[in-house]
């Protein structure tokens, strides 16, 4: 019998529905979400070329906004992209686009920045003229907890920084998607992908932990996105004296885990149930996640003025 999906996923949220009557920031303007658009010959959507990053406000303040900045410049550097605002104006732009919605808390940003528009379909970046597209989407986004994720390994891994460095957050995203279809026709939530070397590495969306005799374990990070809720744990772990690596394992260890859990900007830390059909714990969230859980809501109210 074919393994049927769970209805859980990794950016579960609860329906809004103010979300209909959206303001989306388009270079400069703040529009109704029906009248948001880019051109098609953008080079975001006519070839990935661009970079992006997701963002979460309580209590009227970007979580963590510097290190988001910090890697949206350095991406934009890596990839040649002149963005054409400072660090201030991307701030402004973040809170005029919140405070045309009336949003001051539960809240996601989608920041995407591309090359902009093209003279012709072509690939060469210098047919990029225009200057860059800025679109910033942001939603009443309120995470749903409580469910555990079901994740399965993959063929497809988070490869060498020669052909595409997975640090880089880039709209080129098509080798995640393709891990995530192939979990979910296996029937699991979420992909595992492992690095070029077959150690545990990451999954298609978010980051990766295990907890192994009271210890916690997260990939070296050579061949993942280093998400900054990922850091945050570790850094959170450390302050609390929980031992915590960046290390390589292997899938045997990561059956034998005692718990495993993904972290993302979006959905902070989601349990794992299960990897390829072997159940890790209890198949939810464990002692472990729960002190993090706490040691994180600590760090983000103290940064956010909560």
């Amino acid at each position: 019998m074919k393994p049927q999906p769970s209805e859980v996923t990794t950016h579960d949220a609860e329906l809004d529905p103010r979300n209909a009557a959206l303001r989306i920031y388009v270079n400069g303007g703040i529009v109704p979400r029906d009248e948001a658009k880019i051109s098609v010959y953008d080079s975001g959507f006519m070839l990935g070329d661009g970079v992006w990053e997701g963002l979460r406000l309580y209590n009227g303040r970007w979580a963590f906004l510097e290190e988001h900045l910090d890697r949206l410049f350095e991406a934009a550097k890596a990839i040649d992209l002149d963005i054409g605002m400072t660090r201030d104006q991307v701030v402004q732009a973040l809170d005029a686009t919140a405070a045309a919605n009336g949003m001051t808390g539960d809240v996601h940003a989608r920041l995407m920045i591309t090359r902009g528009i093209k003279d012709k379909p072509f690939q060469d970046p210098r047919l990029s003229t225009s200057g860059a597209t800025v679109v910033i989407i942001m939603e009443f986004s309120k995470a749903v907890l409580g469910g555990a994720i079901r994740l399965h390994t993959v063929p497809i891994y988070r490869g060498l920084p020669v052909t595409q460095d997975p640090k880089l957050n880039s709209h080129s995203k098509l080798n995640c998607i393709l891990a995530g279809i192939h979990a979910q026709k296996a029937g699991a939530d979420e992909a595992l992908m492992l690095d070029p070397q077959g150690f545990v590495n990451t999954t298609n969306s978010c980051n990766f932990f295990i907890v192994r005799k009271g210890a916690v374990w997260t990939s070296t990070g050579d061949y993942c996105m280093n998400g900054i809720t990922r850091q945050k744990v570790i850094d959170v772990c450390r302050a609390a004296g929980i031992p915590v690596f960046e290390r390589n394992y292997s899938l045997l260890e990561a059956y034998g885990a005692d718990e495993a859990f993904i972290t993302g900007t979006f959905g902070a830390q989601t349990p794992v149930a299960d990897i390829d059909g072997r159940r890790i714990g209890d198949g939810a969230a464990g002692p472990m996640l729960h002190r993090i859980r706490g040691l994180y809501k600590e760090l983000v109210a103290a940064n956010t003025g909560g």
